[in-house]
């Protein structure tokens, strides 16, 4: 596992359009499917990471928490599975089930999205406005596996609360921290 940061794209570009297959119900599903009428979030995930396993449960409490405000959630894997098997399509599905998700979990199969959002590692997260400009990128919270703070995704829900209450943004958010994509050679 090499330890690696998210890139930080600069805050205001434009969310590169997408579709992909749903693991979960076989069916591709687009950014504007699910765009939300307030902001889209996107994690970048995989199956075997452990920053994503230690904080699966907490983005799926913020995605129940925020999706009835008007927020639209989405979750993309962009693993090499031929190197990566345990991050196949039929093992997302079944890390979807197991943990509930309550968003699409899409397979990047060719890697173009997560090179198209500069994604870096596991998990890397993106909040988008309702006009799909950048306004957040970076961690949940301060939660490592094995540092003693609590997973709380106060990062991100102050980011999704700021929306929803016509806040500014920060401007020192801080990048996520995690397992690398692992890039096709």
């Amino acid at each position: 596992m090499a330890l690696t940061p998210s890139t930080m794209l600069p805050l205001g570009i434009k969310a590169p359009d997408f579709t992909l297959l749903d693991t979960v119900t076989s069916k591709p599903v687009s950014l504007q499917q699910i765009q939300g009428s307030k902001g889209t979030v996107i994690f970048f995930l995989c199956n075997h990471c452990p920053f994503v396993k230690h904080v699966n449960a907490e983005l799926v409490r913020i995605c129940n928490d925020y999706r009835v405000t008007g927020f639209g959630f989405v979750a993309i894997s962009s693993n090499d599975v031929e190197a990566y098997p345990q991050d196949s399509p039929q093992k997302m599905w079944e890390t979807a089930r197991k943990e509930n998700y309550p968003f699409p979990y899409l397979y990047d199969e060719t890697q173009e999205v997560a090179k198209a959002y500069q994604a870096a590692c596991t998990p890397d997260i993106f909040l988008f406005d309702s006009d799909l400009k950048l306004i957040y990128r970076g961690q949940i919270d301060n939660s490592r596996p094995g540092n003693g703070i609590p997973v709380n995704g106060r990062d991100l829900r102050e980011a999704l609360d700021n929306v929803l209450n016509n806040n500014p943004q920060r401007t020192d958010q801080k990048p996520s921290v995690g397992c690398n994509i692992k890039w096709k050679d």
